[in-house]
């Protein structure tokens, strides 16, 4: 988790225990293969002041589950040699 999206360690190594938690949750349903779980938006010092908070852990353990829970029902495409690829990042049509 990088400091730029949560700055204390507190909050970080808080984020790193709900995705292990996760992980071990959604072991047997998710497929095989190794998995990164990445921070791309910081967390709100405003909306969570303390940072081990149960509204932070509460926030962190749905987000967690709503990632896993799609990663189940979508599973990345596989390409000939058995590697996965990443999914596209189209843009939703235009009406």
């Amino acid at each position: 988790m990088p400091k730029r999206h949560a700055k204390r360690a507190v909050t970080r190594n808080l984020i790193k225990r709900q995705a292990r938690a996760a992980m071990a949750r959604h072991l047997a349903t998710l497929p095989a293969g190794l998995w990164v779980v990445r921070l791309r938006a910081p967390f709100d010092r405003a909306q969570f002041s303390s940072p081990a908070s149960d509204a932070l852990r509460e926030a962190t353990h749905a987000e967690m589950d709503t990632l896993f829970d799609r990663a189940i029902r979508q599973p990345l495409p596989v390409d000939g040699g058995g590697r996965m690829r990443p999914r596209s990042r189209a843009k939703p049509a235009q009406a």
